[in-house]
């Protein structure tokens, strides 16, 4: 586990320009989402003004105060969930869709929710483009998750708040993982837990990280 903590909620230099050496020296060492991160271009899912720092470890700014998670931080995240391509994947936090890429990659099917009509829109342009036909990228507030949907075999949340919202929990199946930035957004620790048929049980930390507020009806109020 790295020491240093993490940033997803400001643009800092890059690390290193090659982005699977970064991700191995980072301890990712799962074959299989190492090639879903070297055949999905991250280039691709982020904007055009920032493409040449696409395949840099940093974070990148998007519409509305928002930023891409680093792909470092992305790839611990994913990792985590121990996705064999059977699983049904809910994410919180669709952004400009590579992490949304990268789980379609690696999962059976993925729905992700976004909060902002004209990210989800992007998401969706560049999902199809790339060929993603196992996700669907609607808008609405993550924190209360898609109860028709459920039971997710995983569950991403890509914002921080002190606790998960109790809807994800019931949305979860027992067995099931979930992955969720926990603090007040800025000063984070990234979560894996399971659930259990007596609840959610943390399994460990993954990380520290500095997040975006996780915003809706079930956490932090617009």
């Amino acid at each position: 586990m790295p020491s240093r903590r993490q940033d997803s909620s400001r643009v800092t230099g890059p690390i290193e320009s090659d982005l699977l050496a970064t991700l191995r020296a980072e301890g990712v060492r799962t074959p299989r989402l190492l090639e879903a991160v070297r055949t999905v271009p991250r280039a691709k899912f982020v904007p055009e003004d920032a493409v040449d720092l696409a395949y840099h470890d940093v974070p990148l700014r998007i519409p509305h105060d928002q930023v891409t998670t680093q792909p470092s931080l992305v790839a611990k995240m994913v990792d985590a969930l121990g996705l064999t391509g059977t699983e049904l994947v809910l994410e919180v936090g669709t952004g400009y869709g590579w992490q949304t890429a990268l789980l379609a990659r690696l999962a059976r099917e993925v729905w992700s929710i976004e909060r902002w009509p004209d990210l989800a829109e992007t998401a969706r342009d560049n999902l199809s483009r790339h060929g993603a036909e196992n996700v669907t990228v609607l808008v609405g507030d993550g924190t209360e998750g898609l109860a028709e949907q459920a039971p997710f075999d995983a569950i991403l949340v890509s914002a921080a708040f002190p606790a998960v919202p109790d809807p994800l929990t019931e949305q979860l199946a027992v067995g099931g993982r979930l992955v969720q930035p926990i603090g007040p957004g800025g000063a984070d620790d990234v979560v894996l837990f399971e659930r259990r048929p007596d609840g959610l049980v943390k399994r460990r930390t993954i990380t520290g990280a500095r997040f975006v507020r996780l915003v809706g009806r079930r956490a932090f109020r617009p």
